[in-house]
């Protein structure tokens, strides 16, 4: 009796796996003509019998789960994080066929990726990165494109996630570069790759080859999370994930002024200060910090520091047009405490006095900012609103002959 159960149970066996044996080849069929979502089903029935499959059963059902599931990628985001799941599963047979499988989904991820970048569709082209990451993870690249577009469309708890992967995985994004001159155009090119750029040096279309490193992004990435956890109103995550950021790369000088501004916003005005004299002291010598501290310290109130810190910049660049016009935006600022202050005044002889003194300064504001406006338009003569500013100065300064000089420009400009 005993011998007969001991058959039975191989006969049992036998015929358990014929049936998962016939299965799997159903689905690979429907796969195969591309009938999906009767692999699926097929898979599905399938799934509970796993515990008891032979191991070379289990690999073709995960690559055959996983096939199903990327549908040659037309799968949406939910199967394709599940495709990814199987996929990861395959050991031992089936382990060729999943990497050309994963060799697919790249290449489809990545191409997705860029032309859903191309169409400004950030969200998906972000989720297309984030994929392609996760089915090649030494290809950390693509986890910080998915980071980087999921901030650009404010998804700000996914990139969060994204960024702090990013950092657990100690990401640089620091690659090599090789270059070499256009002999014909003498500009500097960036080649794909050293072999590359060996044959056009070769060839005789380049000359002066070289290579550099690239900047770290990691003073970029966690600058990110710092103004993500600032935005949560979580100013003790960012201020530490800054302090960090400065440890590992204290010659950053975007990172510096980042963190100055992260102060500044959590209302440290004198660590603010501080930081700002810092990053002057670092590269005195450059126009568009002086520039961005300008705009820092304006925005902070200080008007003496913002003043001097633009006149910096136009100092060193005399055609930086952005700092000329926020000098003279901010000058014509001091006008509206002049004439609340007018339109306040009754019609005394002591207001009349006072009108007429307020009306003194603000000639004054207009003349001083006058010269900032001139050579902003004078760096772009196609500003239309430093135009029309100018314009309306001169009409209110009386200065009739510019006043008209201006009109006309204005209308030119306007395509009057």
């Amino acid at each position: 009796m005993k011998k007969q159960f001991i058959v039975a149970l191989a006969v049992l066996a036998t015929t358990f796996s014929f049936s998962q044996k016939k299965e799997l080849k159903s689905a690979e069929k429907a796969i195969k003509d591309n009938n999906f979502a009767e692999a699926k089903s097929i898979l599905s029935q399938v799934e509970p019998m796993l515990s008891s499959m032979e191991d070379k059963y289990k690999a073709q059902y995960y690559y055959l789960n996983a096939e199903a599931l990327y549908a040659n990628g037309s799968a949406n985001n939910d199967d394709v994080t599940e495709a990814l799941k199987s996929i990861g599963l395959v050991q031992g047979d089936y382990v060729e066929e999943s990497a050309e499988l994963k060799k697919t989904m790249i290449q489809s991820f990545v191409k997705k990726g860029n032309d859903a970048y191309e169409k400004k569709d950030y969200s998906m082209s972000s989720k297309y990165f984030e994929n392609a990451y996760r089915v090649s993870p030494k290809d950390t690249l693509y986890l910080y494109y998915a980071a980087v577009t999921a901030t650009g469309v404010q998804e700000f708890d996914r990139a969060l996630v994204l960024y702090e992967e990013l950092e657990k995985l100690n990401y640089t994004g620091i690659e090599t570069e090789y270059y070499a001159t256009d002999k014909e155009s003498g500009e500097l090119e960036i080649f794909q790759s050293k072999n590359i750029r060996d044959i056009s040096v070769k060839g005789g279309t380049h000359l002066k080859p070289g290579q550099r490193q690239t900047e770290s992004k990691q003073g970029e990435i966690v600058k990110n999370m710092a103004l993500i956890y600032t935005n949560r109103g979580q100013n003790d995550k960012a201020l530490a994930a800054m302090e960090k950021a400065r440890k590992a790369n204290p010659d950053d000088l975007n990172l510096l002024i980042s963190q100055a501004n992260l102060y500044f916003q959590t209302g440290d005005k004198e660590k603010f200060k501080s930081l700002l004299k810092e990053a002057t002291e670092k590269d005195p010598n450059n126009p568009e910090l002086q520039f961005n501290l300008g705009v820092m310290s304006q925005e902070s109130g200080d008007f003496e520091s913002a003043k001097k810190y633009y006149d910096k910049a136009i100092e060193l660049d005399p055609t930086y047009t952005n700092a000329e016009i926020n000098m003279a935006a901010m000058i014509l600022d001091q006008e509206k405490g002049l004439i609340e202050e007018m339109n306040a005044l009754g019609s005394s002889q002591a207001d009349n006095k006072r009108y007429d003194e307020l009306k003194l300064q603000r000639a004054d504001i207009y003349k001083s900012a006058i010269p900032y406006l001139e050579a902003a338009l004078k760096a772009d003569p196609s500003n239309l609103e430093a135009a029309k500013t100018l314009m309306n100065i001169y009409s209110a300064t009386g200065d009739t002959e510019k006043f008209k000089a201006m009109k006309a420009t204005v209308e030119s400009l306007r395509g009057n």
